[in-house]
């Protein structure tokens, strides 16, 4: 907070950390910690946040990105490894845009077309678009609809890849939640429905339609639900393989199932 406040990095702040700060830093330092003691996350009170080394603005409009969906990314990327030449991929439910922003910048091969269904999350990613190089810039497309439905017709069978973070709460779940998300996260982003599997299933039964031989469904889920979702798989098909690999702190977390060849 400091360092955002007074405009430096940490290089020039452990030069001067026995230093009084100016009285305009300090105020601005002071509301920033009041923000941080009334439960508002650390990543919106600053309101940019890397991931992936990316810098990325975070507010109200979409999810605060997390450490478990870099794995995703990982995993994306992973499906994506020794392509040389142009791929189509669809990160659906983008919200800020982290997970096709990160899939552009790492695979230069991808034109990535994200979607999501609140304008307010599409206006979000695309500020976080225009930071970015424009090589990456020229290869990542916004549409507004409900999943699949954003997509255009000619992708039907041509995606080498369908990438989400989708809303995987149950209702009953939201009260529950640290008030830290709660209160700081979107509803809609966060829970899927009833059972929480809403999202997913819809992902997993649709994605046939639009991955071409070979392509993978990389999605993240809640670790509890790893059974579950693989038992979508295995009752919606054609899959050829799926798995589900592990977070950091080692729980289920993203699920990764491929297409025949």
């Amino acid at each position: 907070m400091v360092q955002h406040a007074g405009g430096a990095d940490a290089a020039q702040l452990l030069r001067c950390l026995d230093d009084a700060l100016p009285p305009l830093v300090a105020r601005e330092v002071q509301a920033l910690v009041d923000r941080r003691r009334s439960g508002e996350p650390l990543q919106k009170v600053l309101g940019l946040w890397g991931f992936r080394g990316l810098e990325v603005a975070v507010d109200g409009r979409a999810l605060i990105p997390r450490p478990e969906t870099e794995v995703v990314v990982e995993q994306a990327l992973a499906r994506l490894a020794g392509i040389r030449r142009p791929i189509r991929v669809a990160d659906l439910g983008t919200g800020s845009g982290v997970i096709a922003l990160c899939v552009a910048a790492e695979c230069p091969y991808a034109e990535v077309i994200a979607t999501d269904c609140s304008a307010a999350a599409l206006a979000l990613a695309r500020e976080n678009l225009s930071r970015q190089p424009s090589n990456v810039r020229t290869r990542v497309t916004f549409a507004a609809g409900d999943w699949f439905e954003a997509l255009p017709q000619s992708a039907l069978g041509q995606l080498a890849l369908v990438v989400s973070n989708p809303p995987y709460l149950a209702a009953a779940e939201w009260p529950e939640l640290d008030p830290v998300v709660r209160d700081h996260d979107p509803y809609g982003a966060l829970v899927a429905g009833a059972s929480g599997l809403e999202a997913i299933d819809r992902l997993v039964r649709e994605s046939p339609r639009w991955l071409r031989a070979g392509g993978s469904l990389v999605v993240e889920i809640a670790p509890h639900q790893r059974s579950a979702v693989l038992a979508l798989v295995e009752a919606w098909g054609p899959y050829d393989a799926a798995g589900v690999v592990e977070d950091l702190a080692g729980r289920p977390r993203v699920l990764v199932a491929s297409m025949p060849a």
